[in-house]
């Protein structure tokens, strides 16, 4: 076909190349770049670029990329004179893709383009404001490179032109690419967390492999633009993508299709994008109410010390029996979006301050959008793919909940708990799910008057695999460090760590959702089932990283078999199925509340410390589930399920937003990553401050979480070393919580979480500004009462080795408990040959009983004030080191708590040791007034007098200070 252009065709031409040539100058000019900086930095600047914040040569022998573009002249210059020489050719290279790929009525090609002006941007960011010019920028400009990565590579294997050897190249370097990231974050976290030597050379060459296949990805355009002519002239048709291979353009059709998870394949429409992206949130706003329930039926036990009458209200969730009813089920199926709309009256609880209130109206949220989400799937069951659409957005659901808590430290920003002044975005997350119920609402109901119920299986089958998988989802799932903490083991890490690995959870989630939507005949088989098993039976016995292989194992399976279990679990008598799935949901709750609580619970001590016994209990039902999932494709074909389950252009949409979920997480964990450079408040005075708090729970009088109200506090009081008690929050009662992470990042401590969710403890934490070396948790003797935790750590103090022991003690009623308690932690103590400090819930009464027990020459501790007469529960003692203050603040409302502190200076090894060790009681109990102790001794003058926000000096209305 002749051109319509003849001028041009006819016209001089001045210059003319090949589209190819764009490609080989971006690729030499930026290959030149970085080869150009490494070659001069290693010949010039070798020693300093390999050195790191922890080795040098001869461990590191291999400089990073950043080091070797970063500070030294004159490589810096060279780096940046070649990429300033890149930016033309990649300009052009977004640019001549774009008109390569565009095609009307097409979003896709716009939305890849701009993501690659976006990372062409950012690349100019982070390579020309380095780390030592501003990091923070600098680490933000990096990340939103690597952010903008990931939708440039898929829109480029989606949008590849039917050219076989331009996909097949993409195929390999884009996987190589991804692929390296995970050895990369895995050797970085050696160095970085574990400091093994020669770990950052390995994380070095990962890194410049990262540099090379992502400059090499971009030159396989050179393939597709060999068809353009730059006068700028189409001589071939090259926005049609002209094939001149000899195979049929199908083929790489297919094979494109394939690379992408076949996820364009229906085109893409951006309000179709919004829709399902509103769906996902309306599943996010479900599991933050029923989260949340838990937590404000928790308070009202708690501090009524027992059961208080209010954990009735865990029944909420039961409402669906309703539908048991055919009015009652007609008119919810016919009113859906009024329900949907009224399910979010959950999330106007924050704005009660009432405790009772504010419970009263979760529960009616929780019983209101359990009964929507029933009628939802109940009635579109007669249309599989939109049950399906419908399934994963409650799904998607709960991974954005995992998200958005990660994100705010276990905390979910719209709970009822939360507000402005702890966190909470409220009133952006009531707003947004007041539309997306609008939208999840946006089709017509299939089913009302006639209802469709299937007859074959059995409903109560089902209702047992619903409820069993609706608590593990709940209960291991809805926060990414619960199974974390499981197998937690103290120090030196062994095992995985909240803020560092926890996107691992996250990928298990993703990566079953996405099996159990496109290979359903995976996981609905006994196969499956039995692998799921074995990762229960992993994450329970065993600790550290083999007891999380068995939790990816089981987080993989639980969100992979959700999809077909719901599914067909929908199809039957929604009353039975979900009403009584959510009553053995709650069954499940209850038990695994009792296995801790059973010293306050009627039938307590029958299943005490049975985790285990849950967990078989929770697979079995899921078992039920499956036998009846599985008889039902035997009898319906799985051929025919999964071409009708098949027949949908959403899954693109919700795999597009597990992927965007999944880099949000990994944003938050980058800024979350722990620095380990901590710093004591006194290290001039080779002082430490030790405090010991009893934190509730995180939840202070009002019902509202404390840890910001708790940080202010360690913060203004200087504390180095705190141990917290009742820390333990990893629980369906408690919101799956870990109030730890938080203080920990936020006041720059190291942190040890204590015996983990599956001890049975109420909790012990201990959080230091000194490393942690050692750390070891004990269970102490409880014949009859609670179990008594303690975290034995050896902490590395101005280069002294000193122990801390956080310990909480059992009840007051088991006498016999506590005798055998001291006994075996004086031992304890008194074993170790240390300077060493006490932080613990004693219940005793100073100079009398067990007292005399932990303060003996059995455990060769000393009080940390024998004068102090006003004692019961909270208790420092100490060895070995010179206690220099004392001091007891009051708790405002945060708790029901004081929190104690004592200042140490450590002594220094040898003759000043030694005097500290033999000092007589005389010596060491020699108080002083602030005036006679250095600055440096004080405690902060914002707590004398009224204090601030109800926090000051109280009992003696003043701090103590001692000299010797």
């Amino acid at each position: 076909m002749a051109s319509r252009y003849k001028d041009k065709e006819t016209g001089t031409v001045l210059l003319s190349f090949g589209g190819q040539w764009v490609s080989w100058t971006h690729t030499a000019v930026a290959y030149a770049a970085f080869l150009s900086a490494l070659i001069v930095g290693v010949s010039l600047h070798f020693h300093k670029i390999v050195q790191n914040e922890w080795y040098g040569y001869p461990e590191e022998w291999f400089p990073s990329v950043s080091a070797t573009i970063g500070d030294r002249y004159p490589e810096r210059s060279i780096f940046m004179l070649f990429i300033a020489i890149t930016s033309g050719p990649r300009f052009a290279l977004v640019g001549l893709w774009y008109l390569l790929t565009a095609r009307p009525g097409r979003t896709l090609p716009k939305a890849v383009a701009i993501a690659g002006l976006i990372r062409t941007l950012t690349c100019g960011g982070w390579t020309y404001i380095t780390s030592t010019d501003d990091h923070d920028w600098h680490d933000i400009l990096m990340i939103s490179y690597l952010v903008f990565t990931i939708p440039w590579t898929a829109g480029c294997l989606a949008l590849s032109p039917p050219n076989a050897k331009a996909i097949k190249y993409r195929k390999y370097l884009a996987g190589a690419f991804f692929s390296t990231l995970l050895p990369l974050v895995y050797f970085f976290i050696q160095h970085k967390v574990h400091r093994v030597p020669g770990a950052y050379t390995t994380y070095a060459f990962f890194e410049w492999s990262l540099i090379l296949f992502d400059v090499a990805f971009d030159a396989v355009t050179a393939l597709d633009f060999s068809t353009f002519e730059l006068v700028i002239r189409d001589v071939n048709g090259a926005n049609k993508g002209s094939n001149k291979s000899s195979v049929s353009a199908a083929v790489p059709e297919k094979e494109k299709e394939s690379a992408a998870l076949g996820v364009f394949s229906a085109g893409f429409r951006l309000g179709n994008a919004l829709d399902i992206a509103a769906d996902a949130y309306h599943g996010f706003v479900f599991w933050s109410v029923l989260t949340s329930l838990g937590v404000v039926v928790w308070y009202f036990p708690l501090w009524h010390m027992g059961i208080s009458g209010y954990e009735a209200f865990v029944m909420s969730t039961i409402s669906p029996a309703l539908l048991g009813v055919k009015s009652i089920r007609s008119f919810v199926i016919s009113n859906q979006r009024v329900f949907h709309l009224l399910s979010l009256t959950g999330l106007l609880a924050y704005l009660v301050v009432n405790p009772a209130i504010r419970l009263f109206i979760v529960s009616f949220g929780v019983s209101i959008g359990c009964l929507a989400w029933a009628a939802t799937w109940f009635s579109d069951s007669v249309h599989p793919a939109r049950l399906e659409a419908r399934i994963l957005a409650w799904m998607v659901g709960l991974v954005m909940s995992s998200v958005a808590k990660f994100a705010w430290y276990t905390n979910n920003p719209i709970w009822p708990i939360m507000h402005g002044d702890n966190g909470g975005w409220n009133a952006t997350g009531l707003a947004l799910a007041f539309f997306a119920a609008l939208r999840f609402t946006r089709w017509a109901s299939l089913q009302a008057e006639n209802a469709v119920e299937k007859k074959s299986g059995s409903a109560v089958l089902s209702a047992f695999g619903i409820g069993g998988l609706f608590f593990a989802l709940h209960s291991l799932l809805s926060d990414t460090s619960t199974m974390i903490l499981w197998v937690w083991d103290g120090y030196p890490i062994r095992g995985p760590v909240s803020n560092v690995h926890a996107w691992f959870t996250i990928a298990a989630m993703t990566s079953g959702l996405v099996i159990g939507t496109f290979r359903p005949g995976l996981v609905a088989t006994w196969t499956a089932f039995g692998v799921g098993s074995i990762g229960a039976a992993v994450l329970t016995l065993y600790q550290q990283w083999f007891g999380y292989y068995g939790a990816l194992a089981l987080a993989t399976y639980l969100t992979a078999i959700s999809v077909p279990l719901i599914a067909n679990a929908s199809k039957k008598n929604p009353a039975t199925v979900f009403g009584l799935g959510f009553f053995i949901y709650n069954f499940l709750v209850l038990f695994h509340v009792w296995v801790v609580a059973y010293a306050f619970v009627p039938g307590g001590p029958l299943v005490r410390e049975h985790t285990d016994w849950i967990m078989i209990t929770t697979m079995f039902f899921i078992g039920a589930g499956v036998f009846d999932l599985i008889s039902e494709q035997a009898s319906a074909g799985k051929a025919n399920i999964r071409r009708r389950l098949g027949a949908s252009g959403h899954r693109k949409y919700h795999v597009g937003i597990l992927g965007l979920l999944n880099i949000l997480f990994l944003g938050a964990n980058y800024l979350r990553f722990p620095t380990n450079d901590y710093k004591p408040y006194h290290a001039e005075d080779r002082l430490f401050t030790a405090g010991i708090w009893t934190i509730h729970f995180s939840l202070d009088n009002d019902m509202w979480s404390s840890e910001y109200r708790m940080r202010d506090l360690i913060k203004e009081l200087e504390i180095d070393v705190v141990g917290l008690l009742e820390s333990d929050l990893q629980r369906v009662i408690m919101g799956n919580r870990d109030t730890t992470q938080f203080l920990a990042e936020d006041l720059g401590m190291y942190v040890d979480y204590g015996p983990g969710p599956n001890k049975h403890t109420w909790g012990a934490a201990l959080l230091s500004k000194f490393p942690i070396l050692n750390s070891t948790h004990h269970l102490l003797p409880s014949p009859v009462g609670e179990l008594a935790p303690v975290i034995h750590a050896t902490l590395d103090v101005y280069g002294t080795l000193v122990d801390i022991f956080v310990f909480h003690s059992g009840q007051e009623e088991d006498e016999e408990d506590r005798r055998l308690q001291s006994e075996y932690l004086a031992n304890l103590m008194g074993s170790s040959p240390r300077p060493s400090v006490l932080l613990s819930y004693l219940v005793t009464n100073p100079l009398k009983g067990n007292y005399n027990t932990y303060v003996s020459e059995t455990s060769g501790m000393h009080d940390v004030d024998p004068s102090d007469w006003d004692r019961w529960c909270e208790y420092i003692l100490y060895k070995g080191l010179r206690r220099t203050g004392y001091a007891r603040v009051s708790r405002s409302t945060i708790t029901d708590t004081e929190l104690q502190a004592a200042k140490f200076v450590v002594p220094h090894p040898g003759d000043d040791s030694a005097r500290v060790w033999v000092a007589s009681p005389k010596q060491r109990d020699k108080k002083a007034s602030e005036s006679d102790v250095p600055p440096g001794w004080r405690f902060p003058a914002l707590f004398n007098g009224k204090g601030v926000r109800g926090h000051f000096y109280h009992v003696f209305n003043e701090s103590r200070y001692y000299k010797y």
